[in-house]
């Protein structure tokens, strides 16, 4: 699948308008209208999935800059980004030659006590 962003549609606008938008372009997948969490209005952007790349990329063509009202629409396909590469924890349980399981954390200094106080 690969994600469209999508922005610059009238912020009445509703899922099933932008889905009859992109649907003659291709596989439409999943729309995710992006809305403020109090009022539930829209903030006048989104995410779109499309089935294919060919898909994504002629809804790119067809739709970006196309006048919607006042507005104009913007179309971009949003590039994954890999996640970071995390290396395993390696845990040694048992005993192993060579592995001491008693290496202590370095001591921690104390302060000093006041005269007088237990």
């Amino acid at each position: 699948m690969v994600k469209l962003f999508v922005s610059g549609f009238p912020l009445n606008m509703d899922e099933l308008e932008l889905a009859r938008l992109f649907i003659p372009h291709g596989d439409l997948k999943t729309i995710k209208l992006v809305r403020d969490k109090k009022t539930r209005i829209c903030k006048g952007y989104g995410f779109i999935e499309m089935g294919d790349r060919q898909s994504a990329e002629s809804a790119v063509a067809a739709l970006h800059g196309v006048e919607m009202g006042d507005r104009f629409l913007t179309v971009n396909i949003k590039e994954e980004e890999e996640p970071a590469k995390v290396a395993p924890v390696v845990r040694k349980t048992g005993y192993t030659p060579g592995f001491s399981p008693r290496i202590s954390a370095p001591e921690k200094k104390k302060r000093p006590r006041l005269p007088g106080k237990s």
